[in-house]
């Protein structure tokens, strides 16, 4: 599957620290140590409705992450995920009447524009579902093979207790997986199950459902073991940050890591899981099964400038939940023409300590909020109370303008 065009990033003449971030699994920070290339994986879209501010405070939050990398010195190799077959996507089409795998791909390229329009940094790996079956089906194998997988009629299951270390990414309790597991897509009370919190690895054949052939018969493979498989093809073991959002650390995190640790063990899925905040509307997460959804398209489609769309994102820290406004917007759209009236002075406040000040704080836990605090501080230096305030540096916009590109992903 084909990602997205990549913006042009510049370089930049200071190299930035190196990348702290916190970690679900401890619940504590911890400094990434790529050594040569950082590994990243995020887990994508069910393309089955058009791309909402929840799911755009995620991707922008790793692309943060991908950029402060970069300008710590690292290479990096992205990997994310499309689940271009699921249940939610299979429900949806049938209700509009409309090929399944058209409006997978119809969404997925909206996807696509939203993000080349927010200048998110495309993966270097973007593997839809369908087309990882024959990795899935490897892993599965792979599981059969340590006795981590048994069978519920034609559905295939994976014993979590095969898996010594199963709770540790997410660090919950059993008590606290039974509660949530119903409510995102776990089957607790499925006769046969010898496990309430079992998964499905591989799900049969269904009538009016896809399904390929597999040495399990006829199906397609489970949302967990996808994911796994994609990310130890493209990655390895122990690759460097597992992202997502805060809704899937338990159960999809946590399943997938049981299932690539028990294929290896002694060696860890990721040595970190980061996880970003919920986005709300109108006083509820942001969902489409809730119907309250800002579309990324939609603003777009209005003439809202992008860059004002990703700066109201950034003004939020990423493992921050909040709610999006109108009047957030609109103060981003104004603030983005401030910022652009005083770099078009070309002199300006000293920029130098601002691109400093931007650089780790984005190495700390992706602290956006304070990145663009400095730069509005900068931009009220630069023109003053009471119009344009001297000037010290002469060459300030040319310093500060590729910063703000390569580090928050901003041209202004």
């Amino acid at each position: 599957m084909r990602a997205w065009p990549s913006p042009e990033i510049p370089s930049l003449p200071v190299t930035g620290p190196q990348v702290v971030l916190h970690d679900t699994a401890s619940g504590s920070r911890v400094t990434t140590d790529p050594g040569g290339t950082a590994r990243l994986y995020v887990c994508g879209i069910t393309p089955y409705d058009a791309t909402h501010m929840g799911h755009a405070a995620t991707y922008v939050a790793f692309d943060l992450l991908n950029r402060a990398w970069r300008s710590a010195g690292h290479d990096v190799t992205y990997v994310q995920n499309v689940t271009d077959v699921d249940d939610p996507l299979l429900e949806r089409a049938a209700k509009v009447k409309v090929d399944w795998t058209a409006l997978a791909e119809r969404e997925t390229e909206l996807f696509r524009q939203d993000m080349t329009a927010l200048r998110v940094l495309p993966p270097d790996h973007y593997v839809g579902a369908v087309e990882s079956i024959p990795l899935a089906v490897e892993l599965i194998e792979q599981l059969q093979a340590q006795g981590a997988v048994y069978q519920v009629e034609t559905d295939l299951y994976f014993s979590v207790t095969a898996d010594p270390d199963f709770g540790a990414a997410s660090n919950l309790d059993r008590d606290a997986m039974l509660r949530i597991f119903p409510d995102r897509g776990g089957d607790p009370d499925r006769p046969g199950k010898r496990d309430p919190l079992d998964c499905v690895v591989w799900r049969g054949e269904r009538p009016g459902e896809p399904s390929w052939p597999s040495p399990f018969g006829p199906g397609r493979p489970g949302w967990h073991v996808e994911c796994a498989a994609i990310a130890r093809h493209h990655l390895g073991g122990a690759f460097d940050v597992q992202g997502g959002g805060s809704d899937l650390v338990f159960p999809h995190h946590e399943m997938c890591a049981g299932h690539a640790q028990v294929v290896e063990p002694g060696t860890p899925f990721a040595r970190v899981y980061s996880h970003g905040g919920m986005v709300g509307y109108d006083g509820e997460k942001m969902s489409k099964s809730r119907g309250n959804l800002v579309f990324v398209s939609a603003l777009r489609n209005s003439d809202v400038d992008p860059m004002a769309i990703r700066l109201t994102l950034l003004r939020h820290h990423y493992r921050d939940d909040w709610e999006w406004t109108d009047t957030e917007l609109w103060r981003s759209v104004d603030d983005l023409a401030t910022w652009r009236k005083a770099l078009s002075l070309g002199a300006g406040a000293p920029a130098a300590p601002v691109v400093e000040e931007v650089l780790a704080a984005l190495a700390d836990d992706l602290d956006a909020p304070r990145a663009v605090a400095a730069v509005d501080r900068w931009a009220a230096a630069t023109l003053g109370s009471g119009g344009l305030a001297d000037t010290s540096d002469p060459q300030a916009a040319a310093a500060l303008l590729p910063a703000l590109d390569a580090a928050l992903g901003l041209t202004v």
